[in-house]
């Protein structure tokens, strides 16, 4: 039979157990109401009677989400993983060394809170994710028994609208003959891999993982299948790519590979391979910071909006072609994305203007019936 305490304003159970003919009871404090302190009294009084294996042990909830995140999470992609390390940063700051056992819905929702004062959202709700998908493999394991994450409210900044970072048509047409031009007065890496990007929309992991066997000028395609580390936490060399549909090979244009073909025809290779090699780099590789600031360069001169970045002409190659009607499955496939939930989530304010023209279209067609 379970007995309580009220240790101060909060109260306590202790529940009488013998392990191997040694007292060893369970107790467990912090509880504003009596009633919460007997309803999870009488749930793990009923565990134990039914044979099932109390946690005990204290466990502070930034180590457990360190170690959860080792154990669960040790074949996610660098990108992925450096989105785990946010959040026990996160939780780290907050909780501290706090145990798991002794978080409440409350205490989760204060946390949810603080971090909808500074940050996004996205970012709230990704934060939230790997929490609850920590806490759940803790009542699995019998760590704790309620899932304090379960009511948790949502809050956040509102996330840059997708339509921002990206430029028009006319505006990517006059960037990309400014690059052509500007590679004919000098032999930047950098306007290569803005020229890349834009043609191509691979991601800057993607560009920078890039060998010379990579291009076939043949069929004018170029494969990709590696990535490069380029951040502290990710370490450098070679690295899989964000994910198995990752791996792909890109139809490109004809004048962006002829572009590329005389390039290295007029450039030696390097030790690495690598088409955007930087020996000067700690990683060999052109910083993404770097990239941006001649992007940045470019786009004033040219009178453009200079905040997009250089993942900004990612989502305008895909804006293009989906405002140029290419099948989004295609544009799905192009991108490397898991799926075409993906796409239709990070270009649906784009797929709704072609509805509309597609709407128009149909009104025409049945009326000149």
């Amino acid at each position: 039979m379970p007995t309580y305490q009220k240790r101060g304003k909060t109260y306590q159970y202790t529940i009488s157990r013998y392990i191997n003919g040694k007292y060893d009871p369970i107790r467990k404090g912090g509880f504003k109401k009596k009633s919460d302190a007997i309803a999870e009294a009488t749930d793990i009084e009923a565990r134990l009677k039914k044979g099932q294996t109390i946690h005990t042990k204290l466990e502070p909830v930034n180590e457990y989400f360190k170690n959860w995140v080792t154990l669960y999470k040790s074949e996610v992609s660098p990108g992925t993983k450096s989105l785990y390390n946010y959040s026990y940063e996160f939780i780290n700051q907050h909780f501290g060394d706090m145990p798991l056992q002794h978080i409440r819905a409350s205490d989760y929702q204060r946390f949810m809170n603080t971090l909808g004062k500074k940050y996004s959202k996205e970012s709230v709700k990704k934060v939230n994710s790997h929490m609850r998908a920590c806490v759940l493999d803790a009542i699995d394991d019998g760590v704790i028994h309620a899932d304090f994450t379960r009511k948790a409210v949502l809050t956040g900044k509102d996330s840059k609208p997708e339509g921002e970072k990206i430029i028009s048509y006319k505006d990517a047409s006059k960037l990309k003959k400014e690059i052509i031009r500007c590679l004919q007065e000098e032999d930047r890496p950098v306007y290569y891999m803005i020229l890349l990007a834009l043609t191509s929309g691979m991601r800057y992991a993607e560009m920078i993982g890039l060998t010379r066997n990579d291009f076939n000028f043949k069929t004018n395609t170029i494969t990709v299948n590696k990535t490069r580390g380029y951040l502290t936490y990710d370490g450098e060399g070679e690295k899989k790519t964000k994910n198995k549909t990752s791996n792909r090979t890109i139809d490109m244009d004809d004048k962006t590979m002829k572009i590329f073909n005389s390039y290295f025809e007029r450039t030696p290779n390097n030790i690495l391979k690598l088409v955007f090699y930087n020996p000067a780099s700690k990683y060999k590789i052109y910083s993404n910071t770097g990239v941006r600031k001649a992007l940045r360069k470019l786009l004033i001169s040219l009178d453009i909006d200079s905040s997009i970045s250089i993942h900004g002409l990612r989502h305008t190659h895909a804006s293009i072609l989906l405002y140029k009607d290419v099948s989004i499955d295609y544009v799905s496939q192009r991108l490397g994305h898991a799926d075409i939930d993906t796409t239709l989530k990070v270009y649906s304010h784009l797929i709704n203007e072609r509805r509309i023209k597609d709407i128009r279209k149909t009104k025409k067609v049945l009326e000149a019936m």
